[in-house]
């Protein structure tokens, strides 16, 4: 027993995609992209929702606590992927474990709550557009802003530390590229049930209830939209909410089957390339899906290039 609690302490060896090496160069190109492009892409977003006063509203205020989570969740998990695809060394410490889980777990639980936070956001905006700036308002945006974050870690806070200290009988190989609790959870040479039970009592209120809030707050506009009787005006409601309603799809559909479905019944095979899925390209098309599908962004966006662009010119015909 003595030495079973010792072994929980070493390092892990993650295996990632080590049984196909003929992916993993191929694998560290791809993510090394994607994940420039996420900090490229979400930085932008922050810095217009800064810089241009026109968008200092509650929509672009959560859309850069949006682009703010993408940032760090990335950044959680892609240098350690990046480090085990270079080479031959695919250890991390249990420190370093334990870090990567907690944070994966906790900003996967505010992007759940966030993304809830702002279905709301649109169904004032489109079902009660006369009283938005009375309803939405700086104090209750940062009040809902911090419930999400709260949420996230909280909910990290207790199973992290739990999953953590299962024992594992000196087994050390993470069949996975991080530090997932799925994976962690898989390893215990123990009975599991009751903490796959609180794992999924928890995943209620943090994974499913801000689901059905997103689902009713869509039913009521969905609803109000279809009372506009120009062409004009349902386009636009629409337009205001499709990008989210995206994400929402993207980052929802491989949730739910990571976290909502037995340790037994979960393929490994399955669970890294959704896990690459939703670590990498989620957090990079985010931004992409709201400038693309926003006017106000597009015009910031184009403005401040123009505007760039311009200043290097003047400066050439002065030289």
């Amino acid at each position: 027993m003595e030495k079973h609690n010792t072994s929980s302490f070493e390092g892990f060896i993650l295996v990632g995609f080590s049984d196909r090496p003929h992916l993993e160069l191929i694998l560290f190109v791809v993510v090394l992209t994607f994940y420039l492009l996420t900090l490229l892409g979400n930085m932008t977003i922050i810095l217009l929702s800064a810089l241009d006063s026109r968008l200092h509203t509650p929509m672009y205020f959560f859309l850069a606590n949006l682009s703010f989570l993408d940032m760090c969740f990335t950044t959680g998990s892609i240098p350690q992927m990046l480090y085990n695809l270079r080479g031959s060394d695919k250890t991390i410490s249990y420190v370093g474990c334990a870090i990567q889980l907690y944070f994966v777990l906790a900003l996967g639980g505010v992007e759940c709550v966030l993304l809830a936070v702002m279905a709301y956001d649109r169904y004032a905006a489109v079902c009660r557009p006369l009283h938005y700036t009375v309803i939405m308002h700086p104090r209750l945006c940062g009040q809902l802003a911090s419930v999400a974050w709260l949420s996230g870690f909280g909910n990290s806070l207790i199973m992290a530390p739990q999953t953590l200290m299962l024992p594992r009988c000196g087994h050390r190989r993470v069949d996975h590229f991080l530090c997932e609790m799925p994976a962690l959870i898989g390893m215990a040479c123990v009975d599991t049930m009751s903490l796959e039970a609180l794992a999924f009592a928890l995943a209620i209120f943090i994974i499913l209830a801000p689901l059905i809030l997103i689902l009713v707050s869509y039913g009521y506009i969905a609803r109000a939209v279809f009372r506009i009787k120009s062409a004009a005006g349902r386009k636009k409601a629409f337009n205001t909410c499709s990008s989210h309603l995206i994400v929402v799809s993207l980052f929802y559909g491989t949730i739910i089957y990571m976290y909502l479905q037995p340790a037994n019944t979960y393929s490994q095979d399955q669970g890294k390339f959704l896990t690459l899925f939703y670590t990498i390209v989620t957090p990079s098309v985010n931004p992409l899906i709201y400038t693309l599908r926003n006017k106000d962004v597009k015009e910031q966006l184009c403005g401040s290039l123009g505007n760039r662009a311009s200043g290097r010119a003047s400066s050439r015909h002065t030289i």
